[in-house]
């Protein structure tokens, strides 16, 4: 049996507690600094009322003030937290964790800087340790749910890192039969692909919005969505090279790209747009939702925009980038680009 902390009571981490209990560890799970009522209700009946699931009896729970207790005897510490505590984990959390302690993200997404080049989170809290430090960082990438995880849907996703033998370590320790983990030391690669996702599942639900607009025949037109969709991985491999991937990780954004089309908040904000609604009125609706899409969206565009400048890409082989950006940032109409989706190969 192992001890695994998890930092941040948003879904994805509760979700983990499922085939963390189930494998029969400890698990810890520690609200941030703005989850301290998900952590009351928690110790209340084991309810989370965003995952709108019961975790297992047996659960230990913890607010933030506690975190320094939670960790103790730790074997294993997860970061649950979105994208917008990743500063608060670096200048909280990070000083504070044994460094012989592995360490585990769930946290999706890159930051961009003003010469085009992206950085993933683990790059990024690499860079906040000590000169010196000897702390592993881990990541999970792929397509999963916090929902479907709880139910025990199958879920097929990617651990990333620098230790392989540490990667088959995480393994037996998260991995069940509905579960299950592919290893890379691709860390790149990996999170770069999920993080790109959200933006261009963005995309490709403004087809969503568009059908839903011009009113339902009885029939499904799939043909505008599936354009988008391919148009998406093309745009994400191409992105994938830029910044040194591997390209087989297309597989875990594609996969990504599929689920969150399906269901969550970047499908809503892409609906929204596909309807006709202008970005300030669809955040309106979402008020009080944390929309990673855009940030991320947003990000990519600028970073492609600065490596154009820079004369490294061409903006002509991202449009639907663009375009998304255009909506977001530009005041733009809707008018998807579909002529310059055209390819020569």
């Amino acid at each position: 049996m192992s001890i695994v902390t998890l930092i941040g009571s948003g879904q994805m981490a509760s979700a983990l507690t499922f085939p963390l209990f189930e494998n029969g560890h400890e698990v810890r799970l520690v609200g941030s600094p703005l989850d301290d009522a998900i952590i009351d209700r928690l110790q209340e009946d084991n309810y989370h009322v965003n995952l709108l699931r019961t975790l297992h009896d047996g659960i230990h729970y913890y607010k933030c003030a506690e975190v320094k207790e939670a960790l103790q005897g730790a074997d294993v510490v997860v970061c649950g937290v979105s994208s917008f505590g990743v500063d608060w984990f670096a200048d909280n959390i990070l000083p504070i964790l044994d460094e012989k302690v592995p360490l585990i993200s769930v946290t999706k997404g890159m930051l961009d800087y003003e010469d085009g080049s992206m950085q993933t989170y683990p790059e990024y809290w690499q860079s906040k340790l000590p000169e010196g430090s000897k702390l592993e960082l881990y990541a999970i990438g792929g397509p999963c749910t916090a929902r479907d995880l709880a139910d025990h849907d199958p879920s097929f996703v990617a651990y990333c890192g620098p230790d392989m033998e540490k990667l088959r370590w995480l393994r037996d320790i998260f991995g069940t039969d509905y579960y299950v983990i592919s290893l890379t030391k691709d860390v790149v690669g990996l999170e770069c692909a999920v993080a790109l996702k959200n933006g261009y599942a963005l995309g490709t639900a403004l087809a969503i919005g568009m059908a839903e607009k011009a009113g339902d025949d009885g029939i499904n037109h799939n043909n505008s969505e599936a354009a988008l969709f391919q148009e998406s991985v093309k745009e994400m491999l191409d992105l994938l090279r830029i910044v040194g991937g591997g390209v087989d990780n297309i597989m875990y954004a594609a996969g990504d790209l599929n689920v969150t089309v399906a269901a969550g908040r970047s499908r809503t904000v892409g609906l929204l747009l596909g309807k006709g609604y202008t970005i300030e009125e669809a955040e309106e609706q979402l008020k009080g939702q944390t929309l990673e899409a855009v940030v991320i969206a947003t990000r990519t565009a600028r970073a492609v925009k600065a490596l154009a400048k820079a004369g490294k890409v061409s903006l002509d082989d991202f449009p639907l980038l663009m375009h998304v950006n255009k909506l977001l940032n530009e005041h733009g109409v809707l008018n998807v680009p579909w002529k310059k989706f055209e390819k020569e190969m």
